[in-house]
């Protein structure tokens, strides 16, 4: 399998209690809806197939997960700080002419005070709110997609512009 038959659904966070289960923070906006008996995990760039025993989400956007094979802490930390993927096939059907904030990535970005601000390089969801990832001259540079913020989003030519408060991106240029 190939990560571009993929779509990344979270990472593997961090291991919890002894017995081989791992915390899973989803970037699938709507994780409860995806069928899961098996994901791939990146492992030095390939993805390696494994089984889920069993899983919950107990919160927005976080899951517990027990894999077969993995029986102890010690295996569990082998796979942490990894990319989980599920099978193109796999992902839920949208409504048609559903957007949502995941599906800017790739887009250009400008702002109306400073111009052009790069492509979108990750969109991530936290409990307050979407942010967007832009690299600005070699920085990294969170923006909050916000209703607020966006003055405009072009789907077809994939293009969005910001009017973004004063002071927010010289936060990030100026450290």
């Amino acid at each position: 399998m190939k990560i571009e038959d993929c779509f990344e659904i979270g990472y593997i966070s961090k291991t919890r209690g002894l017995k081989g289960e791992v915390q899973v923070s989803f970037s699938y906006p709507e994780p409860e809806k995806l069928k899961i008996s098996s994901v791939f995990i990146e492992m030095n760039h390939k993805l390696v197939p494994y089984f889920v025993s069993n899983y919950k989400i107990p919160m927005p956007m976080i899951g517990y997960f027990n894999f077969e094979d993995i029986e102890h802490i010690d295996q569990a930390s082998t796979i942490t700080k990894k990319k989980i993927y599920l099978p193109n096939r796999l992902k839920p059907k949208r409504k048609k002419g559903e957007f949502l904030f995941t599906d800017l990535l790739g887009f250009t970005a400008e702002d109306e005070q400073a111009g052009a601000l790069g492509q979108i390089l990750n969109v991530q969801e936290y409990p307050q709110q979407f942010l967007a990832t832009i690299n600005i001259q070699e920085k990294e540079v969170l923006i909050p997609l916000n209703e607020t913020f966006i003055a405009e989003i072009n789907i077809d030519k994939r293009f969005i512009r910001f009017n973004l408060p004063d002071g927010l991106l010289d936060l990030y240029m100026n450290s």
